[in-house]
């Protein structure tokens, strides 16, 4: 029997960028709900202090991606305004 680990947040932002997307659809992109849910539970579990160490690496991902997507989004819709 063969693992295959779940893909991470890394992975699906990567896949999506690797795509070779538009401007627009970067601008756009959104994570999949089922990430956006996941986050927002991460959140909930902090403001609580009920995180496990796991968790708070996860949540601390989360953070960095979603530091770095802004950063993209917005050179994104320069480029677009840019080009107008």
């Amino acid at each position: 029997m063969t693992f295959i680990p779940e893909k991470t947040i890394k992975d699906i932002v990567t896949d999506f960028l690797g795509s070779a997307p538009t401007l627009e659809e970067i601008a756009g992109y959104r994570l999949p709900e089922d990430l956006q849910i996941r986050a927002h539970d991460l959140l909930e579990k902090n403001k609580t202090g009920s995180l496990t160490p796991d968790e708070r690496a996860e949540m601390e991902e989360f953070r960095q991606i979603d530091h770095l997507l802004t950063l993209v989004k917005a050179k994104a819709r320069l480029k677009i305004k840019a080009q107008s």
